[in-house]
């Protein structure tokens, strides 16, 4: 057996398993996913954030103009001000997830 990465999660595997756990069929699955993912978008630029309960937030941030440097050339470049995502991962995540040291 070779000793690889494990494959990740597909949208059709997750649709599937969360059909299976919640008694419902796959399609319906699928439609909530996508129904889901709608809103999160919808709502993170309507209001700069969204929360899925012991999942994390996904929160709209905008950086400053800064000042940096090419790699290749060690040149001073201005990077512009811009507006980013980011994820910020719930705690409860965090804690099942990653192992206490």
């Amino acid at each position: 057996m070779a000793t690889g990465k494990p494959k990740k999660m597909s949208k059709t595997q997750l649709a599937t398993e969360l059909g299976e756990a919640t008694g419902t069929n796959k399609k319906s699955a699928a439609t909530f996913l996508d129904s889901l993912n709608e809103i999160a978008y919808r709502e993170t630029k309507k209001n700069g954030e969204f929360t899925i309960p012991g999942i994390g937030k996904l929160v709209v941030k905008k950086t400053k103009a800064r000042m940096g440097r090419n790699p290749a050339t060690g040149e001073a470049i201005k990077i512009p001000a811009k507006t980013v995502v980011k994820a910020r991962i719930a705690k409860q995540l965090k804690d099942t997830v990653l192992p206490k040291k």
